[in-house]
């Protein structure tokens, strides 16, 4: 088991922390212009007329951007490419799904866009004649 310092000895350790943070600014402080002094001389640290009476003010932030989107999940199966879409958002997406093909001589297919309404749900499929490199879907505001 560890032993835990008491509260007398952090109090003493946060006390010369402090104490040493202090001097320098204290020092520098003397040595330029003539200031009020507390006990044995030191210059007092924190004039209270200078502090603000009110935070500062902070900038605004950004205005939230507007959710929108469906969301696909796309599978692919050999050459077969199925996504499957459901508009969770209150306007509608046009989905399109994108299918990149392997072989240099299948043509790649991009699909017509579907209106997916809002709560509304949609499947796309597409194929290659041989292997799928890659599917995609992309969305655009009617």
């Amino acid at each position: 088991m560890r032993a835990r310092p008491s509260g007398a000895v952090s109090l003493l350790v946060t006390a010369v922390i402090l104490t040493g943070l202090l001097i320098p600014g204290a020092a520098a402080q003397a040595g330029g212009e003539e200031s009020a002094s507390g006990p044995e001389g030191v210059p007092a640290a924190v004039d209270l007329s200078e502090i603000p009476a009110e935070p500062p003010v902070q900038p605004a932030r950004p205005a939230a951007k507007e959710l929108f989107g469906a969301d696909c999940d796309t599978e692919i199966t050999g050459s077969q490419v199925t996504a499957r879409c459901h508009n969770g958002y209150p306007e509608t997406d046009l989905v399109r799904l994108h299918v990149e093909c392997d072989r240099w001589w299948d043509l790649d297919g991009d699909g017509a866009p579907v209106a997916v309404g809002p709560a509304g749900r949609v499947e796309l499929t597409a194929r290659c004649w041989k292997e799928v490199r890659s599917a995609w879907i992309s969305h655009q505001r009617p």
